[in-house]
């Protein structure tokens, strides 16, 4: 044996087949030629290596062998080795011991190894390596064949790993020696030589046994056998055809090739047998079940070779174009096996009736795996016509929904290798802020045409059949935005930080096995990374906005100015401009204005805000039409821009404007009834002397009373129960804000909230028409009111005069005055008096029109759906003086206070 160490492999397997066919050298030359070939080549069987799968055949072996107490201790000792790690090739000592417990009765094959390699090598013996010895028609592309022959064992999953052995557990573990690509005669010899000629090369069969074996077809040899099938093949035509020319024309179906016998029918679209060929009926039943497999595989291979030329199927759709090649290449290794078995029939010879020969029944049994594995591939298939991206990896996902799991685990392996490109998207989109995706497979779609200004409201938005079904929309709401607030940062924040010091990365899934296995697990790993880069970037941007930008300063800015908050700034303001707003709109100048408001800004607590704030501060003159004056034209305005004019955009600012001019006019009323209250206080003791002007004056004071109580509690309404109680909710909104989806959602709410409340909306369209006539019509009242006091001081002065002059004359000592002028005196009093009714008149008509105005805003307010209006319409009417006055009023009162009743 020392000696023996010493030599060559070449020499000592020159010496085995001496041995095994006692010969001498130089008549073993060819034999050892092929031998040399068949131990050099990559071929080897591919063996789950499945440990528990292993154990469970032993102890069927026993239980067959009625052992039960052998079985239950081999079950009691394999649970204990699992527990310690004594053994690390556990399955190969597993596997060991399977073999050395198979029936020793068995006809051995070492005995027939004589016999074999005493027969003629095959004719391309010595140009073809044994594994790929097959037809030469078999119909393989180039990359296929050479897939076959280098990588038959590197990218496979089990799906047709040999001839008995086609699981569905995905991919199968290869053995480390069979890694190599290539090997060395002598590494070659690292596996036993008997191993592999026991997988290759199969004895003569026994004639006693008939039903297929489970290691595989295997080779019979011998004289009579070649020539009993060359009888049967080259047979007389009219006679029946034999089972092993259809086991031909089943192989070439199986790969899309019409056989001789067995032929595609584009109408039927399946596989036909000829109607006239003479063939039992079994046989064409058992023809036809197995041609179905080709069918099968030409439907996928369709799809494929249609998809994967197709740049616009883009990565997801090429990544399941690859799946499904790798999924026909186990299918291709299972055909290359069945081929080589069929050659080696063809150039042995085969005996009739062997267990080992190629069998319709057997290819059955073969091919059942296979079968259901292309089964669920086509049907897969056609549930993805016409889907790309998210859309095929969602229909992918949904097919897997079954309760078989070997399907299931098919489908499963096929959407990791379908997911991985989309979440490499992801990945890139969420800690990069980069959206790569040239043919729209990504759930985010990205607009080129969207200026910086809309960057976040217009450029990004959801492509919602892209979104995989496994994910769902509140978790690609989250990856938008955070790809969303990445760029924003960068684009238009100008904020140069990398994201990876926003945002920790994470190991990236390099594999489509991390890929689904990421995506089976929604709820913990990957909501765990969408949530920590969600609120990492989100923290980070409301930080940036709130400290370099000031957002929340400028919000509050716009409640002060705009909204009317900063009384004491709005006061002033308004008494400053009101010469000027009192000019035809025509002759104001907004230079002139504005250094007004500068004015304003620093006679008050204005002058304490930030100088950021107050330079946005600005006039603005509205579209001026015939007969406005500067009270109608006038507007404050707030300048935005930048990252702020992303919360305040246009819309925003419209709707401020039209606010600020409805609450400038509200204030505009409250000012002009303080005016005519003082002007009613400072003349009430003057014109105590015209006893005449005392209705009047009296009809002026309710009148003015009426008209400040409606405004009074119009201006509680507006500022409290409006302004007030939209701007805590909206302040408690941005506080609690994650994002700044939330800050902007929770702004147009505060915005929708008030317009709609200060009837501004169109469904209160009617309301503010009655609203504004009632404004109207207090500036009415007040031009009339001046008219009245103007002419009554007038002739109070006019009296005063004659009383002065009739006193100083009587202090001279003549007469105070003549007849001429006491009668002019009377005559001038007497006209004065006579436009007193016509005051009165004027007053009452202004009076009714006011009252029959507020009637009917009442009864708008009470049915209103909003119950904020109908409190509103109580407290305009708290003492009922328009419900006594008006029948509508009183049955719409009724109503409400039924409904309200009902309700409660």
């Amino acid at each position: 044996m020392a000696g023996l160490d010493q030599k060559s492999p070449n020499v000592l397997l020159q010496s085995l087949c001496c041995r095994i066919i006692g010969k001498s050298e130089a008549e073993v030359a060819h034999q050892f030629q092929y031998a040399v070939r068949v131990i050099g080549s990559n071929y080897a069987p591919t063996i789950e290596r499945d440990e528990f799968l292993v154990s469970e055949k032993i102890k069927k072996e026993l239980l067959k062998q009625r052992r039960e107490a052998d079985a239950a201790l081999f079950s009691e000792l394999h649970r204990k080795l699992q527990t310690q790690g004594v053994l690390k090739h556990r399955w190969s000592i597993l596997y060991l011991l399977l073999s050395l417990c198979e029936d020793p009765r068995k006809p051995s094959r070492v005995a027939n190894y004589g016999a074999l390699f005493a027969q003629a090598l095959p004719r391309d013996a010595h140009s073809t390596p044994f594994y790929c010895a097959r037809p030469q028609s078999l119909s393989l592309s180039h990359p296929e064949r050479a897939g076959l022959a280098q990588n038959s064992t590197s990218m496979g999953t089990s799906g047709v790993s040999s001839l008995g052995v086609y699981s569905l557990n995905g991919p199968t573990p290869t053995p480390q020696a069979l890694l190599a690509g290539h090997p060395a005669a002598g590494d070659s010899l690292r596996q036993p030589l008997g191993a592999r000629l026991a997988w290759n090369l199969p004895p003569t069969a026994s004639p006693s046994a008939s039903a297929p074996t489970s290691r595989g077809p295997l080779v019979p040899v011998g004289p009579s056998a070649r020539a009993t099938h060359r009888q049967r093949r080259d047979g007389d035509s009219n006679a029946e055809i034999g089972e092993a020319a259809l086991v031909r024309d089943i192989l070439y179906v199986f790969q899309g090739i019409d056989g001789k016998f067995i032929k595609m029918c584009s109408q039927a679209n399946s596989y036909k047998i000829d109607e006239k060929a003479p063939l039992s009926r079994s046989l064409r039943d058992t023809s036809g079940r197995l041609a179905e497999l080709g069918w099968l595989h030409n439907k996928v291979r369709k799809y494929t070779d249609s998809r994967s030329l197709d740049r616009a199927f883009g990565l997801v759709g090429q990544s399941f174009c690859a799946a499904l090649h790798q999924e026909l290449k186990e299918y291709y290794r299972l055909l290359s096996v069945l081929h080589s078995q069929l050659q080696v029939e063809d150039d042995q010879g085969v005996n009739v009736g062997a267990e080992s020969n190629l069998t319709l029944r057997r290819l059955l049994v073969w091919t059942y795996d296979p079968k259901v594995r292309l089964k669920t591939l086509a049907a897969l298939v056609d549930y993805c016509q016409g889907r790309k991206g998210g859309e095929l990896a969602s229909a992918v996902h949904a097919y897997g929904k079954t309760g078989d799991p070997y399907m299931r685990a098919l489908v499963q392996h096929i959407l990791g290798l379908v997911s991985h490109p989309i979440l490499n998207f992801l990945y890139r989109w969420i800690y990069d802020g980069e959206l790569e995706d040239t043919y729209h497979e990504f759930f985010v779609a990205s607009d080129p045409t969207v200026k910086t200004d809309r960057l976040w409201h217009d450029k990004y938005t959801l492509r919602k059949s892209m979104i995989p079904s496994f994910i769902t929309m509140d978790q690609a709401n989250k990856v938008l935005l955070i790809g969303k607030s990445i760029n924003f940062l960068h684009q238009v924040c100008h904020d140069r930080t990398p994201p990876g010091k926003i945002i920790p990365v994470p190991k990236s899934t390099d594999s489509p096995k991390d890929a689904a296995d990421l995506f089976t697990d929604l709820d913990g790993a990957f909501q765990g990374k969408i949530d920590a880069a969600y609120f990492e970037t989100s923290k980070y941007l409301l930080d940036v906005l709130n400290r370099n930008y000031l957002l929340l300063e400028h919000m509050q800015a716009m409640r002060r100015y705009l909204l009317l908050g900063q009384g004491d700034f709005i006061r002033h303001l308004m008494d400053l401009l009101k010469p000027e707003l009192a000019r035809p709109a025509t002759t104001l100048y907004q230079h002139n204005l504005t250094g007004i408001l500068e004015t304003a800004v620093r006679a008050t607590n204005a002058q304490f805000d930030s100088p950021e704030i107050l330079k946005r501060l600005d006039v603005r003159l509205l579209e001026v039409s015939p007969g406005d004056t500067g009270w109608d034209v006038f507007s404050l305005d707030y300048h935005v821009d930048g990252p702020i004019a992303t919360v305040f955009t246009r819309e925003c600012m419209s709707h401020y404007l039209r606010v600020f001019n409805f609450l400038w006019r509200a204030k505009r009323m409250e000012y002009t009834l303080t005016d005519i209250w003082k002007g009613q206080m400072c003349n009430a003791k003057l014109l105590k002397s015209m006893p005449e002007l005392s209705g009047v004056l009296h009809q002026c004071h309710i009148l003015a009373s009426e008209m400040v109580h409606f405004i009074h509690q119009m201006q509680y309404y507006i500022t409290f129960e409006v302004l007030e109680c939209s701007w805590d909710e909206l302040w408690n909104k941005v506080q609690q804000a994650q994002d700044l989806d939330h800050i902007i959602a929770a702004h147009e709410v505060f915005l929708s909230t008030i317009t709609s409340r200060c009837l501004l909306d169109t469904n209160n369209r009617s309301l503010l028409n009655q609203l504004r006539a009632i404004f109207d019509q207090i500036i009415e009242f007040q031009n009339a009111q001046d008219t009245l006091y103007r002419s009554s001081l007038e002739e109070l002065q006019l009296r005063l005069q004659f009383e002065e002059r009739k006193r100083e004359r009587q202090d001279e000592g003549e007469w105070g005055v003549t007849a001429a002028q006491e009668a002019e005196e009377s005559k001038r009093v007497e006209e004065f008096q006579e436009t007193i009714p016509k005051m009165r008149s004027q007053l009452r008509i202004l009076t009714h029109f006011y009252q029959g105005i507020v009637q009917q805003f009442l009864v708008l307010l009470m049915t209103s759906t909003d119950e904020s209006l109908q409190f509103l319409s109580f407290r305009l009417d708290f003492n009922e003086h328009y419900k006594a006055r008006d029948p509508r009023l009183r049955a719409s009162l009724g109503s409400s206070r039924g409904r309200r009743s009902s309700n409660m």
